[in-house]
């Protein structure tokens, strides 16, 4: 696909496709910079299993940021440029 920026320079959106919970510090900056809603906060367990913050916090081994809408991203990549961590994987649109 060919996308234009408003002044018809080329342009190519890199969409947020997935985010390692082994390298994510869950320190939301991504959230942040997101107008878009495509991610949410949430616990993983001791076992890695994905738990909700509002539930057993107590069960919480560390928190991470997991894909939420991934319809939503318009692949502006400024998501990937606040991460610390680099632990977003982008693609173009298919």
């Amino acid at each position: 696909m060919s996308f234009r920026t408003r002044d018809g320079r080329d342009w190519r959106p890199d969409y947020l496709v997935w985010i390692d919970p082994n390298k994510c510090i869950g320190c939301g900056r991504c959230y942040k910079v997101c107008g878009r809603e495509v991610m949410t906060l949430k616990g993983l367990s001791e076992d890695g299993e994905m738990i909700d913050l509002d539930e057993d916090d107590d069960e919480v081994e560390k928190k991470v940021m997991v894909m939420k809408d991934e319809g939503a991203c318009i692949g502006c990549s400024a998501c990937a440029r606040v991460c610390p961590t680099n632990c977003q994987t982008h693609a173009p649109a298919a």
